[in-house]
């Protein structure tokens, strides 16, 4: 199994993680869409972002 095989598979894994995370918290229904599309379409940047600014989490 090679580097990048063990790198995407823990991306997924923290993408849905995240996904979960994301269908489970407070935010309106259109909120929680658009999240879950961004880490969906993009799996890295999504999910670097929802970890810093996604539903729940507090502005800087």
């Amino acid at each position: 199994m090679s580097i990048s095989a063990i790198g995407g598979f823990i991306v997924l894994v923290a993408d849905i993680y995240a996904i979960i995370q994301i269908l489970q918290s407070s935010a309106k229904g259109i909120e929680k869409l658009l999240w879950v599309l961004a880490v969906f379409f993009l799996p890295l940047i999504g999910l670097i972002v929802w970890y810093f600014a996604g539903p729940g989490k507090k502005p800087f």
